[in-house]
């Protein structure tokens, strides 16, 4: 019998099918794995071992969950990593395969979720950050899977729309088994969707924990070298720009300042080159690409080097900030000891960046970035501010862990 839900999702598949399936050819998306979004997960090898799924929507989740596999590998849980969009599945395949199995996340109908559970066969499950769906939630309840969220976020806009839809996702936060939550501001946005308070606890965001590869310094001067970046000039990366933000940075960074960019999504890739006479990453790879000293600009138009870049930067500009979208994770860069600069709409990460406080410079406007540039004795202070906010700030990574150790080990409330 078809259940009441799967039917709407059916129909709203259908419904919107036009506008989801012109983006995915728009995009390329559609070149993803359909089998594994039905719930065929190719089954984890035989270990004797609990087993712990940890999910992750994108890039983002996946990246910040990497000191968390390790914590929980060092004490002998066997990890699967789950990942819902393309990006984020090949992000963690380079970062766990093949150490850690990792699946794609099913779509939420009943029968792909049961599949899914069939074939990974988890003893608890963490959902990083949020990502709460009723059939999953409802399907790991009948079989005494304990589900809890972790490095819990919860912005002001996600829960409203939760609040809409309060008769059918309150019982998907009422089945969680426990919330570690960013900060108490997001906590309680849990509790206002039904997660009892003595499930909920404040662990702080995992992302200050991450650490960056020991090789860092040499891949960043490997990446300089590629692409021909002059030595004797002061270097901006902006850090996974958005739309419009690239051309008001071409027009904003000083004529005697390189310019290198690297947008969030690889399907903008196209776009971004066409404003200009870019040096491109993607032409220029090794030995045999260099052709010495380029022009700049410079486009990094390939995945993951995101962090090479940033260690590149003499300063840092945070994408996504000038476009409404919320920001990215100015983190890594502050850990770097990279002045960051931000724009105002920072909201996916304004706790972030008020910690950081002197390590950010927020200005309204790419174009005041040339007066930024000229206070050297204020860019040496944010540098120095950095790595010190970073140290003080981690520890989220331990509190999580234990949460989910104790949803292992049985003593979670249910």
């Amino acid at each position: 019998m078809i259940r009441p839900l799967d039917a709407a999702y059916a129909a709203l598949l259908g419904v919107t099918s036009p506008v989801w399936g012109f983006s995915l050819l728009r995009t390329g998306k559609w070149r993803t794995d359909w089998k594994g979004r039905r719930g065929f997960a190719p089954p984890p090898p035989d270990v004797d071992a609990p087993t712990a799924l940890l999910h992750g929507v994108s890039v983002g989740e996946v990246v910040a969950a990497e000191p968390l596999v390790r914590r929980l590998h060092a004490e002998g849980v066997r990890v699967v990593v789950s990942a819902t969009t393309n990006t984020g599945t090949e992000r963690a395949r380079a970062l766990f395969a093949p150490e850690h199995p990792v699946v794609r996340f099913p779509l939420d109908f009943s029968w792909m979720v049961s599949r899914f559970l069939d074939r990974v066969r988890p003893d608890a499950v963490a959902l990083l950050e949020l990502e709460v769906w009723p059939h999953f939630t409802a399907e790991c309840r009948r079989r005494g899977i304990p589900v809890s969220v972790v490095n819990g976020r919860l912005t002001e806009s996600s829960f409203r729309g939760y609040r809409r839809l309060r008769g059918l996702a309150g019982p998907s936060f009422r089945r969680l088994t426990r919330v570690g939550a960013q900060t108490r501001e997001y906590a309680d946005r849990f509790e206002g969707l039904g997660v009892p308070a003595d499930r909920i606890d404040v662990t702080g965001t995992m992302k200050w924990d991450v650490e960056l590869p020991d090789d860092l310094s040499a891949r960043a001067a490997e990446l300089r070298a590629d692409l021909g970046v002059p030595s004797d000039r002061p270097v901006v990366v902006a850090i996974s720009t958005g739309p419009d933000e690239e051309r008001a940075l071409l027009d904003a960074v000083p004529a005697d300042v390189t310019l290198v960019v690297v947008p969030r999504k690889p399907e903008r890739f196209a776009e971004v080159a066409s404003l200009t006479e870019w040096t491109r990453r993607s032409e220029r790879r090794g030995p045999d690409g260099r052709t010495g000293p380029a022009e700049g600009p410079f486009l990094i138009d390939t995945m993951g080097e995101a962090e090479v870049a940033t260690a590149l930067a003499d300063v840092v500009v945070i994408g996504r900030t000038f476009d409404g979208l919320g920001g990215s994770n100015p983190i890594p860069a502050a850990a770097l000891g990279k002045p960051i600069v931000a724009g105002p709409d920072h909201h996916n990460f304004a706790q972030v960046v008020e910690a950081l406080g002197p390590a950010v410079r927020v200005i309204d406007d790419p174009s005041a970035i040339g007066a930024v540039l000229a206070d050297r004795a204020a860019l040496e202070r944010m540098a120095r501010a950095g790595p010190d906010v970073v140290a003080a700030q981690r520890g989220a990574t331990e509190r999580n862990a234990a949460l989910v150790l104790d949803m292992l080990s049985g003593h979670g409330s249910s």
